[in-house]
């Protein structure tokens, strides 16, 4: 049903605010039905940038100023006071179009977790119909491009006695293996590619992109609408059945504090109305903490190699325009393990990855000599930090305090984690591929040296989640239904609403988040 223009300008059933991968998912799947009228605000650009939907682009969109938040963390104390990057989709898709394309959901127990901490209906079981409903539109493929480095990089598992994984999303999550990515014919599929693309052309659904939203409109504690801006103008939007924020582990928490919704002394030093005292608005901020280690390679197979010769270059060129395969079409990041590695553990509880190019940085050029990388995280830290607003201007980035390596358990997990990936390089199957390790090199022995390379060196998995938690108890900020306490017509639904991280890439769960809670709000459409 198509309303009056004039009205449809200027209110719609839904408003959701945030074009991320939960945000296109519920774009999409509330617009179905045509008797909704929906409105899709996004701050970044449209993603027609062309980097975004060639895999290996990631490496061009890790650190571009338009299509990337490019936020930082303040300085962590327990990192010898560094400032860690964390990268954020700023495009429709949001970290769906610029992350590593890694499709790894979790384990069952992951859930379980959930609901026994809370979540009621957030179990595995009740999880699992919308990972399956998710790849009805998302295209989920297994890496058939096979690596002479990856396949060693398997081999190193087994001769530790780990065993292969065809699928990290199968019946066994631990096993070492061929990542699985969303990719369609040598393409990103993000969130954007898969759920909103194929809706545009609903009447009932506008994108607005370049749109900033600043609050939530709220009449007493009713949610009302969204101010925005767009085109240097500050523009109101109402909400006739619900404002659903989708803005992120950062954004939404950040939104809600602006708005009068949070923890009340906060907003009160920054002279905010408190509509409605929620002490966990931005609390209970988790992320997977990573450290890179860089081998130079006895062999002239790796990235490197097919990026810094010209011929290589253009020979890899080439293969992706007319062919859609080869580096381009897979990224760098092709081969998996998962393992368990601390005594405590019932489950496997570390990642690694080998990558087929090293760098100083993430994103960075490449060695100019034959390189790769083993990059590792514990998947389930029990750190906690926090992202609170440093003032009521809608435009500053929020504070974020990682509060990486707080406990004991994340200390012992990163010293276990580097141990095990020299381990596995010194294995007969990945051994006569590594020439030296160069970061954190030799030197970096004792548990204090390990731990003193990770204070270092340790950067962000960018797996921000948990900081609007589902939960009954006073720190949670939403409802097993992801309605704002305290608040009507008002729903949190993306991965801030997580209990606990996952254990691996957060995207898919992500994009579940969507799925379920997008059922939930047109379930509760019909009454």
């Amino acid at each position: 049903m198509r309303p009056p223009e004039g009205d449809r300008a200027t209110s719609f059933d839904y408003v959701i605010v945030g074009g991320g991968s939960a945000g296109c998912v519920l774009a999409n799947r509330l617009s179905q039905d045509a008797n909704h009228t929906v409105l899709l605000l996004e701050a970044g650009p449209a993603d027609r940038n062309p980097w975004i939907h060639v895999p290996i682009g990631y490496g061009k969109t890790m650190m571009h100023p338009v299509l990337n938040w490019g936020f930082w963390t303040a300085p962590e104390a327990n990192m010898n006071n560094r400032r860690v990057y964390w990268p954020r989709g700023r495009t429709l898709g949001g970290s769906s179009s610029v992350n590593g394309l890694i499709q790894i959901r979790g384990q069952p127990d992951d859930f379980d977790a959930w609901e026994a901490q809370g979540a009621a209906g957030w179990g595995f079981k009740d999880v699992e119909p919308y990972f399956r409903k998710s790849l009805e539109l998302l295209s989920v493929e297994p890496i058939r491009q096979r690596s002479e480095l990856v396949d060693a990089f398997i081999g190193a598992g087994k001769d530790l006695g780990i065993g292969g994984n065809a699928d990290f999303n199968g019946p066994v999550q631990e096993g070492a293996g061929y990542l699985s990515l969303t990719t369609r014919d040598g393409r990103r599929h993000s969130a954007a590619s898969a759920y909103l693309k194929p809706a545009r052309g609903r009447s009932n659904l506008k994108v607005e992109t370049d749109a900033h939203a600043t609050g939530i409109v709220l009449e007493g504690r009713l949610a009302a609408g969204v101010r925005y801006r767009r085109g240097g103008q500050v523009r109101t939007v109402r909400a006739k059945r619900e404002v659903i924020v989708t803005a992120g582990s950062l954004q939404s928490p950040q939104l809600l504090q602006l708005s009068g919704i949070g923890p009340g002394a906060l907003l009160q030093q920054h002279g905010i109305p408190v509509v409605a005292d929620l002490c966990g608005v931005g609390a209970n901020l988790q992320d997977h903490l990573a450290l890179r280690l860089l081998y130079k390679c006895t062999r002239p197979i790796t990235t490197n190699d097919d990026l810094k010769n010209l011929w290589r270059m253009a020979r890899t060129g080439l293969r992706y325009v007319l062919f859609r395969s080869g580096p381009m079409a897979i990224g760098v990041m092709t081969g998996g393990l998962i393992t368990k590695v601390l005594p405590e553990s019932t489950t496997a509880d570390m990642q690694v990855f080998i990558s087929t190019v090293s760098a100083e940085q993430r994103g960075a050029m490449p060695h100019k000599w034959p390189g790769f990388t083993l990059v590792y995280y514990p998947m389930r830290p029990t750190s906690r930090g926090s992202v609170m607003i440093q003032s009521k201007d809608p435009l500053a980035p929020p504070s974020i305090h990682a509060n990486y390596l707080d406990t004991d358990y994340d200390r012992r997990a990163m010293l276990t984690g580097a141990r095990l990936c020299r381990r596995l390089a010194q294995t007969p199957s990945l051994k006569p591929y590594v020439l030296e390790e160069t970061n954190p090199g030799p030197q970096a022995q004792s548990d204090n040296e390990i731990l003193e390379a990770v204070r270092n060196h340790g950067s962000s998995g960018y797996h921000p989640v948990g900081t609007c938690r589902i939960g009954r108890d006073t720190g949670a900020v939403v409802d097993s239904r992801l309605r704002v306490h305290g608040v009507e017509r008002l729903r949190v639904i993306d991965a801030s609403v997580m209990p606990a991280v996952v254990s691996g890439n957060t995207n898919a769960a992500a994009i579940m988040i969507g799925e379920k809670g997008a059922a939930m709000v047109l379930e509760d459409a019909r009454g």
